[in-house]
């Protein structure tokens, strides 16, 4: 700690000396005494000083070097608490305002990792106070602070569960809950001023604000968890945000149908597309603000709009945007008709793109809830199209997923569809010469005789299934004979290339198990012989690649598997070999 005769000769230099003539030097002293004074426990003292009203030109000139350490301190040292409180009070009616602002800002830009939450607590209030006390540029005041605020915020990790966030470890709840209190009398000022003519001002600060809730809407919000049958700090923050954004006179369709944030040049495209994203989110699936949502808008004319959002947050690998992606689709799609959403949409980019991206969920996704609730929704998308849409949707599923498990779920579905068309009224896109080329892409083998049949199989099994069903319900199809007979000139060449397959298949399998047999008599033989031996052969060597790391027992039971699996292929084909039998007798 310095010596008290020292801080005194310093204070009286500081006293006599004008403003103009200060240096560098000065302002990094008056720092260090203030941090000495504070680390020495005299907190007290240091308060005296910045009241004393012989230094008040001091304090004027130089206060505001003394910021940093009265935070560290309050950071630090609870029980130093009211004196700091009280000397960055005073130092907020001392020194300039825009000095102070500059100041707090250093403060926010280079604060200690570790102690974020603590530092934005504290400053908050003061800050707050100084803006208020702006006389000119305040709105780009309010900028610069909210964005250094949500900067360092975004550091923080965004609790998850509901035990995270009542623990609140990190301090973002708290911090949420702080800056609410912070934007409030600046929001007051944005709609005292709308009963006015607004200046150039008033629409500088509207925009800052609206450009913090973009922010806040994308972090935290977007990666939180929110349920309105839990009133979390987080969930209630998120009503905060949805409250202001009508409160400043943005129109909420505005923001998510007619891109309004184009005129905002410092909000990059990214960031505006995964805060719409988020605000379509807390509007339609957890109807924060519905009661402000004009009723004008059609259903269709909604999930048109919403599928930009949804694409958005399905082309996201994070379960939080996937889950806000998948839940928005959903209630999005629940006020459609069924068989009602005409073709053309899916000229669309974003009625391509993200049922292509919900189908990268049910292919690609480790998370199982999610493929779940995926596929829920890829069936209630494939609901609300109409007969011509669904053709297409088809058609461009199997020519592009490549992943048998969706092709399988899509052949059942074309299936489901000629069955209705063959009980109710009949259309040509499931009935007529229209289902041709849905049949050549269902009754195909992607790579001829050399197909894959156990990866493919889940699309063959599916694809026989929905061949026996053509031939039981004969009569419908032989309507128009020209068609019937192209059916039956796909369904020849399929079921010859498959046979082909099966054949090749089973040989191969055949050969890999009574190689596998013979490997374990060899070794069995080898283990007799060399009895007095500990060491034994950890892997086998067999042809096939994919079992080569198995036991021999699961190697057996991986083989005979796949016997089963091209008995039972072969079995369908049978079948429908007996039924076309008894169909031409």
């Amino acid at each position: 700690m310095m010596n008290e005769d020292k801080v005194h000769e310093i204070i009286q230099r500081w006293r006599e000396t004008p403003e103009e003539d200060l240096k560098p030097e000065d302002y990094q002293q008056i720092r260090d005494v203030g941090a000495a004074c504070l680390s020495g426990g005299d907190g007290q003292q240091l308060l005296k000083f910045i009241q004393d009203e012989k230094n008040q030109g001091i304090v004027k000139s130089m206060g505001c070097g003394l910021l940093a350490p009265l935070v560290d301190e309050l950071v630090r040292n609870k029980k130093s608490h009211d004196h700091c409180q009280a000397a960055i009070t005073q130092l907020t009616k001392t020194c300039s305002s825009r000095t102070l602002l500059e100041s707090f800002l250093e403060l926010i830009e280079d604060m200690d990792p570790g102690a974020i939450s603590e530092t934005i607590l504290v400053l908050l209030p003061h800050l707050q106070t100084v803006l208020l006390q702006l006389d000119e540029n305040r709105a780009a005041g309010v900028g610069l602070a909210l964005s250094a605020l949500h900067k360092q915020l975004s550091r923080l990790p965004v609790p998850y569960t509901q035990q995270q966030e009542e623990d609140d470890e990190h301090g973002l709840c708290r911090c949420c809950v702080a800056l609410v209190t912070f934007t409030r009398p600046f929001i007051d000022g944005v709609k005292k001023d709308e009963n006015c003519n607004p200046t150039p001002e008033d629409d500088e600060l509207k925009a800052e604000i609206l450009k913090f809730c973009m922010l806040s809407l994308k972090e935290p919000l977007l990666e939180a968890e929110l349920n309105q049958d839990r009133k979390s700090t987080l969930w209630l923050f998120a009503v905060e945000i949805m409250v202001i954004l009508p409160a400043i006179k943005e129109s909420l369709p505005g923001l998510l149908f007619f891109s309004s944030l184009r005129k905002f040049t410092t909000m990059d495209t990214d960031l505006s597309k995964e805060s719409t994203a988020c605000l379509a989110y807390l509007l339609f699936v957890q109807l924060i603000a519905m009661d402000t949502f004009p009723a004008v808008f059609s259903p269709v004319f909604i999930l048109q709009c919403n599928m930009e959002h949804i694409n958005q947050l399905l082309s996201r690998k994070k379960e939080s945007h996937l889950l806000k992606g998948l839940a928005l689709f959903a209630k999005s799609l629940e006020k459609v008709e069924d068989n009602s959403l005409p073709v053309g949409l899916l000229d669309l980019e974003s009625f391509y793109s993200a049922p292509q991206n919900l189908r990268q969920v049910l292919t690609d996704c480790p998370i199982q809830h999610l493929r779940e609730s995926g596929l829920k929704v890829f069936q209630l998308f494939i609901n609300k199209l109409d007969a011509e849409a669904k053709h297409k949707f088809f058609r461009c599923m199997l020519k592009t997923s490549h992943h048998a498990g969706v092709e399988g779920y899509i052949v059942n579905n074309i299936r489901s569809q000629i069955q209705s068309s063959i009980k109710g009224e009949a259309n040509k896109w499931f009935l007529g010469t229209e289902l041709l080329p849905l049949l050549e892409l269902v009754l195909s083998l992607p790579q001829a005789a050399e197909t894959d049949l156990l990866t493919n199989m889940d699309k063959i099994m599916e694809s026989l299934n929905l061949l026996r069903c053509l031939l039981m319900r004969d009569k419908e199809m032989k309507s128009d004979a020209d068609v019937w007979e192209e059916i039956c000139r796909i369904k020849d060449e399929f079921l010859k290339m498959l046979r082909v397959c099966i054949s090749m298949s089973r040989a191969y399998y055949s050969a890999e198990m009574k190689a596998l047999k013979e490997e374990q008599k060899l070794r069995a033989k080898e283990a007799k012989e060399d009895a007095r031996s500990t060491r034994l052969l950890k892997a086998i060597t067999v042809k096939h690649d994919k079992v080569t790391q198995m036991s021999p027992e699961v190697q057996y039971q991986v083989l005979q598997s796949a016997l089963v699996t091209f008995d039972l292929m072969e079995s369908l084909v049978v079948r429908i070999d007996e039924i076309t039998e008894e169909k031409q007798g």
